[in-house]
C-alpha cells in the first residue's frame, strides 16, 4: 500500500469510526469539522453515511439533514473568525498559510457583488465549500442568510453524496466490481486533492517570490 493509500485508509477508518458509533451525530460531527476549515472531506463523510442507509440502521433524508446542520454548526467559528479578525488576520498571519491582502480583495468583491448567491453556490462545489465561511463572515453578510444559504446548498451536496453511498453500498454484496470502484475511487481522490494542494502552493509561492523580486 502507497503512503496516499495509507492516509486515505486511515481517514476512511476514522470517518467510519465515528458514524458506526455516533450515527447521525457522528455525521453532524464530521460534517462541522469540515465545515470549520479543517480538510475532512465530506466525499468520503456522505457516502459512508449513505452506506449505513443501505444496511437498515441510518435513514437518507435525515442522514443528508445531519451533514446539512453539520455545515451550519462548523460554519460558525468560521465566520465568526472572519467577522471579527477579517482584514487585519490575512495581512498579519495571512502569510503562514500562503494567503495576503489579493485574496481578502477578491473574496470581498465577490460577496459585494454576488451575496448569498455566493454562499449557496459554493456549498454545491468541492473544497471551496469548506473555506466559503471566512470570506462570508468577512464580507460581513448577514447571518441569517448566510445560514439558510448554507443549509440549503448543503443539504443537495450532503444528499447526493449519501445517495451514491446507499447506491453502492446495495450492490456491495452483490457485484464484486464495487470493491474495485472504491479502490480506484480512493486513489482518484487523493491525487485530485494533493495535484490541487500542490498547484496552490507553487501558485502562491511563485506570486510571493516574484513580487520580492
Amino acid at each position: 500500500m502507497s503512503f496516499i493509500e495509507s492516509i486515505i485508509a486511515a481517514v476512511a477508518v476514522f470517518i467510519i469510526g465515528v458514524i458506526s458509533r455516533g450515527g447521525y451525530w457522528g455525521i453532524m460531527l464530521l460534517m462541522a469539522i469540515e465545515s470549520a476549515c479543517v480538510p475532512l472531506p465530506s466525499e468520503i463523510i456522505m457516502p459512508f453515511g449513505g452506506y449505513l442507509v443501505s444496511t437498515g440502521q441510518l435513514n437518507l433524508h435525515l442522514v443528508a439533514t445531519a451533514g446539512a446542520i453539520g455545515c451550519n454548526l462548523g460554519s460558525i467559528p468560521a465566520y465568526e473568525i472572519g467577522k471579527r479578525g477579517g482584514r487585519r488576520a490575512i495581512e498579519r498571519w495571512g502569510k503562514y498559510v500562503l494567503l495576503d491582502t489579493r485574496d481578502l480583495d477578491w473574496s470581498e468583491r465577490f460577496f459585494t457583488r454576488f451575496g448569498s448567491l455566493a454562499v449557496l453556490i459554493a456549498r454545491m462545489l468541492p473544497i471551496v465549500r469548506s473555506f466559503i465561511a471566512f470570506p462570508a463572515g468577512i464580507a460581513r453578510m448577514n447571518l441569517t442568510k448566510f445560514h439558510i444559504y448554507t443549509f440549503v446548498g448543503s443539504w443537495p451536496w450532503c444528499f447526493g453524496l449519501a445517495w451514491i453511498g446507499q447506491v453502492l453500498g446495495d450492490k456491495w454484496q452483490t457485484d464484486p466490481r464495487m470493491h474495485q470502484f472504491f479502490h480506484d475511487f480512493h486513489l482518484l481522490f487523493a491525487a485530485v486533492f494533493l495535484a490541487a494542494g500542490i498547484w496552490y502552493i507553487w501558485h502562491r509561492l511563485k506570486t510571493r517570490i516574484g513580487r520580492k523580486a
